[in-house]
């Protein structure tokens, strides 16, 4: 027996929809994530990046659970000298929900060629509505 590799030219690209509606953020990323690296196929092969594309809607109603709103930050530095910027969830869900979304789902992504492709196919929106209908996605429900 010999085990199964898959090749880049013969990965074939689904499209699924995740409603993040009153779902909790971490548990919504880390689906995401698994989908985006291929990991839910069985031709799964950990060099090669076979995964999907994945569209995230009502990211604004996303549940973050605890007293994460208020306690939990998002910080960044500017590359200037004391530059380091943060703020709060309870403000990044109110003004970005999108970007929240985007940076739990792009923290549990590789920090290598293939996690910056897989995080490329990811789509985030604040609402239901999103502008992918072409491709027909298929709606990921667990």
């Amino acid at each position: 027996m010999s085990t199964y590799m898959a090749k880049a030219n013969e990965v074939s690209r689904k499209w699924y929809v995740i409603d993040a509606a009153g779902k909790p953020l971490g548990r919504v990323a880390a689906k995401a994530a698994a989908i985006l690296r291929g990991k839910h196929k069985p031709t799964f092969t950990p060099h090669v990046d076979c995964g999907d594309h994945v569209i995230v809607i009502n990211c604004a109603e996303a549940v973050l659970t605890g007293n994460k709103l208020q306690n939990k930050y998002y910080r960044w530095h500017t590359g200037w000298i004391g530059n380091l910027k943060e703020i709060k969830y309870d403000t990044l869900m109110k003004t970005n929900p999108e970007k929240a979304m985007t940076l739990a789902i792009e923290g549990m992504l590789p920090d290598t060629v293939i996690g910056r492709q897989a995080a490329r196919r990811l789509r985030t929106y604040k609402g239901a509505d999103h502008s992918h209908d072409a491709q027909k996605p298929e709606n990921l429900e667990f």
